[in-house]
């Protein structure tokens, strides 16, 4: 479909801009925001991802921080080369994951009130007697007949 005419304007470089200020608001903008607060609060932007993982005692790759032993003939002492443990910078971060992580679980598995009171109500009322608190046979939710033994 064909443009009105004299609509479109020639695009012009403005010079007044912070383009440094630009890139930089635009690469935050574009990130994603990190869930985790410790993490979000501890972050630098100006470093890579992997940086500052490092920083904070995380691994980027897990296949990478705890590798799979690998069979082989073990090598002499002289040859085994230690690599230098990477320096931990934020070690708040990863005290404060931990500090969360040991705290309890909250229990989201119960039954509802009602279930529970009427449940209670049919144990004090018929004790150990299925047939006659339930009148359900299994799961399956069969009531028995008039004929049912």
């Amino acid at each position: 479909m064909p443009k009105a005419k004299g609509k479109t304007r020639r695009q012009k470089f403005g010079y007044n801009v912070n383009r440094k200020r630009l890139n930089r608001n635009a690469r935050r903008k574009a990130a994603p925001r990190i869930e985790c607060s410790h993490i979000r609060h501890a972050w630098d932007h100006a470093k890579s991802v992997r940086q500052n993982l490092a920083e904070m005692g995380l691994a980027v790759d897990p296949n990478r921080a705890v590798p799979l032993r690998k069979r082989k003939v073990k090598a002499m002492e002289v040859d085994i080369e230690e690599k230098p443990k990477e320096l931990v910078r934020k070690p708040y971060v990863l005290n404060d994951l931990e500090a969360e992580a040991s705290l309890p679980e909250k229990k989201g598995n119960t039954l509802s009130r009602d279930l529970i009171d009427y449940v209670r109500h049919m144990v004090e009322n018929h004790g150990e007697d299925y047939k006659v608190s339930g009148g359900h046979v299994g799961w399956l939710g069969r009531c028995p007949g008039p004929f049912a033994a």
